[in-house]
Protein backbone atom coordinates (compact mmCIF):
# COMPACT_ATOMS: atom_id res chain seq x y z
CA UNK A 1 0.00 0.00 0.00
CA UNK A 2 1.32 3.39 -0.98
CA UNK A 3 1.18 6.39 1.34
CA UNK A 4 -1.49 8.04 -0.84
CA UNK A 5 -3.71 4.96 -0.53
CA UNK A 6 -3.26 4.92 3.24
CA UNK A 7 -4.13 8.62 3.42
CA UNK A 8 -7.33 8.04 1.42
CA UNK A 9 -8.31 5.17 3.75
CA UNK A 10 -7.80 7.46 6.76
CA UNK A 11 -10.00 10.12 5.16
CA UNK A 12 -12.70 7.52 4.45
CA UNK A 13 -12.57 6.37 8.09
CA UNK A 14 -13.09 9.98 9.21
CA UNK A 15 -16.20 10.29 7.03
CA UNK A 16 -14.83 12.67 4.40
CA UNK A 17 -17.17 12.81 1.40
CA UNK A 18 -15.66 15.59 -0.74
CA UNK A 19 -12.20 16.96 -1.43
CA UNK A 20 -11.67 20.25 -3.25
CA UNK A 21 -8.46 20.94 -5.12
CA UNK A 22 -6.43 21.51 -8.24
CA UNK A 23 -4.87 18.43 -9.87
CA UNK A 24 -1.21 18.51 -10.65
CA UNK A 25 2.04 16.61 -10.68
CA UNK A 26 2.47 17.02 -6.93
CA UNK A 27 -0.74 15.20 -6.01
CA UNK A 28 -1.06 12.73 -8.90
CA UNK A 29 -0.62 9.66 -6.67
CA UNK A 30 -3.27 10.96 -4.29
CA UNK A 31 -5.75 11.54 -7.11
CA UNK A 32 -5.12 8.05 -8.48
CA UNK A 33 -5.81 6.61 -5.03
CA UNK A 34 -9.12 8.52 -4.97
CA UNK A 35 -10.32 6.70 -8.11
CA UNK A 36 -11.21 3.59 -6.07
CA UNK A 37 -12.76 5.61 -3.24
CA UNK A 38 -16.30 6.88 -2.65
CA UNK A 39 -14.77 10.30 -1.87
CA UNK A 40 -15.56 12.78 -4.64
CA UNK A 41 -12.87 15.14 -5.90
CA UNK A 42 -14.26 18.58 -6.76
CA UNK A 43 -12.09 20.40 -9.27
CA UNK A 44 -11.31 24.02 -8.38
CA UNK A 45 -9.54 26.74 -10.29
CA UNK A 46 -6.68 28.81 -9.02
Amino acid sequence: MKAAELFVKCLENEGVEYIFGVPGEENAHFLMALEDSPIRFILCRH
